[in-house]
């Protein structure tokens, strides 16, 4: 491969790619230093607690086929807003449980099969369990894992090209490939300290 083709791909690798991850990158660069410092950064989670009846045909004391699944979830989803997926959906003889999950939220429902009577708890972690959480993939979703790796990839491409680059700086090669050793030596002494 021509040396000037190299280079030229690298430099245009290492600029366009930083360009069009700069988001994604400042993004995850900002929620490590507030998971790392959680202590600082943390909202208090505001718990909320509803309780109420639902309709009896939805919640059979008798047959658990004929639970239905679907009224009770839109029920909760109407009448309280929660978000997020469904979780954990339980059945068993006496009580119905199951969770509604998000990035910086968490709902969970216990339904007494006997006497139809329901508690609700939501719990929100405001917006830096929402961030923290997207920084995670906790209970993001597909789509937001595929970001996640999306970023990975991208930042690994910015950082080898970067590499590239500094091979062909004569000047400055012996200065940064040593900065890089001393990198790698601090970073294996932070974790082994």
């Amino acid at each position: 491969m021509n040396k000037k083709f190299l280079s030229k791909a690298a430099r245009w690798l290492h600029i366009y790619l930083s360009m069009i991850s700069f988001v994604i990158v400042l993004f995850f660069s900002v929620t490590g230093l507030t998971l790392n410092h959680a202590d600082y950064f943390q909202n208090k989670s505001v718990v909320t607690e509803d309780k109420g009846k639902l309709d009896t045909r939805w919640v059979s004391a008798t047959d658990t086929l004929q639970i239905n699944k679907l009224a009770i979830v839109e029920f909760f989803r109407n009448k309280y807003k929660v978000r997020g997926a469904v979780a954990d959906f339980r059945i068993d003889d006496r009580e119905i449980s199951f969770s509604f999950k998000g990035p910086g939220y968490e709902a969970d429902a216990f339904i007494s099969r006997e006497e139809s009577t329901y508690t609700l708890t939501q719990t929100n972690q405001g917006l830096m369990g929402f961030i923290n959480d997207l920084h995670k993939g906790r209970d993001t979703g597909k789509t937001w894992l595929w970001v996640i790796d999306i970023a990975a990839i991208l930042m690994t491409i910015i950082s080898f090209s970067g590499l590239i680059l500094l091979l062909f700086l004569k000047k400055k090669r012996l200065a940064g490939l040593l900065l890089i050793v001393v990198g790698i030596l601090l970073t294996y002494l932070g974790y082994h300290f």
